[in-house]
């Protein structure tokens, strides 16, 4: 996780002389809370960062900025058992994401053998894939990690009521284009750092 901002916090916590226990009461959270975050076991959200630099006195893009060079690549994944579109979503994907980590699979089973080994930050999902449809796929991804951004892909507008229901970020027509996919990063319900070149 991210140990730079687990550092930045606990020294500015210090030198505003407040406990864990003192911050925590003042934005709102456990002490347990604080010391993961100064652990780097636990990364605060952007609403939280938000209460965090008031509390601190610092700006907010400047923890934002420090969790995001803290971080790791994201990973992103798209889930489609149409492997023409698959092929050609994941040059999409890599020219607008080029710093995050880009997989496909056109088997979700495949997908969730891959959540629980890495932290996705962001799964595109078509909705009608055989078996397992993307809607339960999300809720799958979803009780792996809640922070999953989960943006649907479909050739049908019917299904966006369902889609909403899941806890997705968003809800994209098929096909995937550039600009689609920087509308849905505007909307993310965890944003996560995009790299240098979105910047």
């Amino acid at each position: 996780m991210s140990m730079m901002l687990a550092e930045t916090l606990k020294k500015l916590r210090i030198e505003k002389g407040y406990s864990q226990r003192e911050m925590a009461e003042l934005v709102y959270v456990t002490r347990s809370t604080v010391a993961r975050w100064e652990n780097g076991s636990r990364l605060p959200d952007p609403v939280m960062i938000s209460r965090l630099s008031k509390c601190l006195g610092v700006e907010t893009g400047m923890l934002l900025s420090i969790a995001a060079e803290s971080d790791e690549a994201p990973n992103v994944i798209m889930v489609d058992d149409n492997r023409i579109i698959l092929t050609g979503g994941m040059p999409v994907l890599e020219t607008v994401l080029p710093n995050a980590t880009v997989t496909g699979f056109d088997r979700p089973s495949e997908a969730v053998e891959y959540a629980k080994a890495n932290r996705v930050a962001l799964a595109f999902l078509d909705i009608e894939m055989g078996k397992l449809s993307g809607l339960e796929l999300c809720r799958t991804l979803l009780e792996i990690n809640p922070r999953t951004n989960v943006v649907f892909l479909t050739a049908y507008s019917d299904y966006a009521v369902d889609a909403w229901n899941t806890g997705a970020s968003g809800f994209m027509l098929k096909p995937i284009t550039p600009e689609g996919v920087q509308e849905q990063l505007q909307k993310l319900r965890y944003p996560f750092f995009l790299g240098r070149a979105e910047q």
